[in-house]
Formats: structure tokens, sequence, C-alpha cells
């Protein structure tokens, strides 16, 4: 009985995809299970910020907790995570890589980051069909039973439209 070897170029081929399967999974993110009494949801969300220049940014997103403590991790196309966003009523914290940025507030973290004060918190009413009062920002929740709310702030300048496809 022979067997066969596979040449060079083949091994080389197959010690590859495994190593790229391996890095793939390492970076993969795993949501963690919802605990009693938090809200969470998960799905896209997408941010533009009409400055100068421009600034658009989308992503997949897992959001979990509470509008005073909380987390919400973005993530890329692959599953890999692009940053966590933690905060609680002592303040907010973007998790990056191996970069920790703490601010006083959410607001004041997510002004920082993308240009404007994100209205996390009130993505949690939001989300559950909640239209809330949030100076600036009209939310359209026409088709929130659908998945979908769009959100846009006139007020302060830049203005910014903040879409989000979710499980509903």
């Amino acid at each position: 009985m022979t067997f066969s070897r596979p040449g060079a170029s083949g091994l080389w081929r197959v010690w590859g995809a495994l190593t790229l399967a391996t890095l793939l999974a390492a970076c993969a993110s795993t949501p963690k299970p919802v605990q009693p009494g938090e809200s969470a949801w998960s799905g896209r969300l997408a941010l533009t910020v009409d400055s100068k220049p421009p600034q658009s940014f989308s992503a997949g997103f897992d959001l979990r907790g509470s509008p005073s403590a909380g987390e919400l991790q973005l993530v890329s196309p692959l599953g890999n995570t692009l940053a966590l966003v933690i905060w609680n009523p002592g303040g907010a914290e973007l998790r990056q890589g191996g970069q920790i940025t703490r601010r006083g507030s959410l607001d004041e973290l997510t002004t920082e980051l993308s240009g404007t004060a994100v209205p996390v918190a009130a993505l949690f009413g939001w989300l559950s069909g909640q239209t809330g009062d949030v100076p600036g920002w009209q939310a359209d929740l026409t088709r929130q039973a659908e998945g979908r709310l769009t959100a846009r702030r006139t007020q302060p300048l830049p203005t910014a439209e903040l879409r989000v496809v979710f499980q509903p």
C-alpha cells in the first residue's frame, strides 16, 4: 500500500487555511448571556455626522443593560470586536484594542469620539418602541416593529443621522 503526500505547495495551503481559521475563531466575539432584568439587542447601526469633513461609521452592535449602566459592543462584519463602550453612574469608558479611554459621562465620551453626543441611553427606549424626549434629536419609530429606526439630530450643529436595524 502506498500513501501519497501533498506537495510542498499543497501543504502550505493547508497550513495557511488552518492558521486563518484559527485566527478568525480567536478574534470572533461571543455575546454574553442576558442577565435577569437586563435588556439586550443586536443588529447593525450607522451614524453619519454632517461635519466638515463629513464623518460616517457603521458596525454591527450588541447593546445590553439599561440607560444608567450597560455596554455597547461594536463588531466588524467578520465578528471582530472593534470597540466596547461600558457606562455606569460613575462614568463611561471605551475599550479599543489595548487602549482604554475614560470620561465622566457617556455623552462626554460619545461627543469626543464622534463629534456629537450620541443618545446611546435613549436607544433603550427607541428599541422598545417608546419615544423619548432627547433635546435636538427626533426619532422615527414608524418601522420599529420591523426592526428599523432612524433618529436625526438637528440641534446643535452639526446635524447627524443614526440608522439602526435590529431584531425586534
